[in-house]
């Protein structure tokens, strides 16, 4: 068994976003071989370029842009949550400063 416990409460979720000139810095909220949640800053005008992978959930807390899934682009701004199924390509495009939660499944 683990000596730590992981985080269970996250008062201040989007304090916890970083942002960096050269690209996204994802922070994980929980990192284990089953299931990865974090939270994602993007500066304005960076991107995520379009990557294929496994499912995976976006919910968007501050910002706007756009989110392309496969073949769709979606406005992207605070509440919208994006869902890209296992095998999709998806990528990102910040209009404004984004910061978003993301999640994951193992592959």
């Amino acid at each position: 068994m683990s000596d730590t416990i992981p985080e269970v409460y996250f008062a201040e979720t989007k304090s916890k976003a970083v942002f960096a000139a050269d690209g996204p810095k994802p922070q994980f909220l929980l990192d284990t071989p089953q299931f990865k949640a974090l939270v994602v800053g993007l500066e304005a005008g960076g991107q995520i370029p379009v990557h294929e992978g496994e499912a995976a959930m976006y919910h968007f807390l501050e910002g706007e842009g756009l989110m392309t899934v496969d073949d769709e682009t979606y406005a992207i701004k605070p509440g919208v949550t994006v869902i890209a199924p296992s095998g999709t390509r998806r990528g990102m495009n910040a209009k404004t400063r984004l910061i978003f939660l993301g999640s994951k499944g193992e592959k």
